[in-house]
Order: C-alpha cells, then structure tokens, then sequence
C-alpha cells in the first residue's frame, strides 16, 4: 500500500511536471511565432514573399533585402539619431534616479513622505493625459521639431526608476552609512564610494531597461519632430512601411536590423538584468 501511495505521488509529480513544460512550450511557440515570419519573410525573393500559403522555409533563399537596408543611408541615420538621444539620458537619467532614490531611502529632511508620496502619484497619471500641456510648454520655448522634448526630461530621472532604486537601497544597511560618515566622507562621497558599487545590479537592469524604452520609442519622436534628419529608427521604419509597400522582404529585413543592437544588449547583459530585477541586493 505505502509503495502504491508512493508510486501515485510520483506520478502526480511527473504529470505537472510535463503539463507545466507542455504550456511553457506552447507560450514560447506563440511568442516565437511573430519573429520566425518576420526573420523568415526578410530571407525570401519579393515574389515568394507574396506567395500563399506561407512557407516557414524559403524556397530561394536570398539577401537582397538585407544588402538594400543595409545600404540605405536613412536606416543609419535613424539608427545614429536614436542612439544620441537615448545613450545620454540613459546614464544621467538612471545616476540621477539613484541619488533621488538614496535621499528618500537614507537621509532625513522635512517633508519627505509628502514628497515622495507625490512622487508615487505621478506614476498614476496616465502619459496622455501630460501630453498636450507638455506639447504646449516644449512648443512655446521652441523646443518641437528638436530632440530636447525627448532628452532634456530624462536627465532628471524618473518616478519609476526612482521608486524601484528606493526599494532597493533600503536593503542597504545603516550601518554602511554610519561607516562612511566615520570615515570623514560626505553624503555625496558615501553615494559614490558605497552606495553606487553595492546596487550597481539594480544599475545595471535600469540602464538596459531604459535603453529598451529609449530605443523602442515611437509615440514621442512622432509628436515632436517633424524634420526627416532628425527622425529616430521607429520613424525611419514607419516611413519605409509606405515607400517598400509592395515588397514586405525589406520591410522584414528593416526590422531584423532593428532588433540586432536590441537583442545584442539583452544577450550580453541579460544576467545583470535579471538579477537587478529579482532585488536580491544586500539585506539588513
């Protein structure tokens, strides 16, 4: 009897164990699906490409819609503007986040709840509901039709980052700051010397997730900027939607050279990131 208990538990184990993959493997599949027809399209001739029912495999497997991207000097120039604007605002936005975040999570000043409590409420106002006061504001000092709407904001942080960062240098403990301050070092050098190397995983996620958003940006360049030089990726891809509509392999290829620098980041820094999210920092 107890081995027929034992061997039905086993059993049950087993069977959740293989239902759980089942579903994990069929998520992946839905997932995958949208990018192997997009990797698998940019491959093709134009005329299979139009062809139906779609074929995964190419019959003829070809290049030309990569070497017509890749020497289209727009899809460049895109490429170059979204990383000007997204790379300064990455590093100042997130340094200026943390020092926000160690104020609110160790230091003492009057009025700091009230603070950050309208801090958290800001991060319940839904962006459209900013976005036309912001379009006046940016339109009446000059700023449309320029990357300062998109980069000038960013440099100060934001409520988001702040607030995760804040959760974050809580697990930091007191003790460390007392240490410092034993040691003749200024709350800005306490900052830098202690704080800074012990969330640097939480850093390090902010950074990469904030590239992601820089990067990915579509909505903002559309509002603000109306000169072609300066339009960023996502719109260079959205005009070529219109000029390559009759050929989806360029199109296809358009967006396999998007997510490469994208994919590269996540790749390389894809432990970091997870382990900044997890918030497995130091505990007291």
């Amino acid at each position: 009897m107890k081995a027929d208990s034992y061997f039905k538990r086993k059993s049950r184990k087993i069977l959740k164990s293989v239902l759980a993959y089942v579903v994990l493997l069929l998520a992946c599949l839905i997932v995958l699906l949208p990018f192997t027809i997009v990797v698998s399209t940019s491959f093709k001739t134009d005329q299979d490409a139009n062809q139906f029912p779609f074929q995964f495999i190419p019959e003829i497997f070809s290049v030309d819609a990569y070497i017509e991207v890749f020497s289209n000097g727009r899809v460049w120039l895109g490429l170059i503007n979204t990383l000007i604007i997204v790379l300064p605002i990455m590093f100042a936005g997130v340094f200026m986040s943390a020092l926000a975040a160690f104020a609110f999570a160790k230091l003492q000043f009057k009025g700091k709840k009230t603070i950050f409590s309208l801090l958290l409420g800001s991060m319940m106002l839904p962006g459209v509901i900013t976005m036309t006061p912001a379009y006046v504001l940016y339109d009446a000092i000059g700023w449309t039709d320029s990357w300062a709407p998109l980069m000038v904001p960013g440099l100060f942080g934001t409520a988001s980052c702040i607030f995760f960062l804040r959760n974050y240098l809580v697990r930091v403990p007191d003790a460390l700051i007392d240490a410092g301050k034993m040691a003749g070092l200024s709350m800005f050098g306490i900052f830098r010397k202690i704080v800074l190397p012990i969330i640097k995983p939480a850093l390090v996620a902010q950074v990469i997730l904030w590239f992601f958003a820089g990067y990915n940006d579509y909505f903002g360049p559309m509002l603000y900027l109306s000169t072609e030089n300066n339009f960023n990726l996502q719109l260079v891809l959205k005009n070529m939607i219109t000029q390559y509509e009759t050929r989806p392999t360029v199109m296809m290829a358009s967006c396999v050279f998007a997510l490469i620098p994208a994919l590269a980041i996540y790749g390389f820094a894809q432990k970091s990131l997870i382990t900044g999210i997890s918030l497995q920092g130091v505990k007291k």
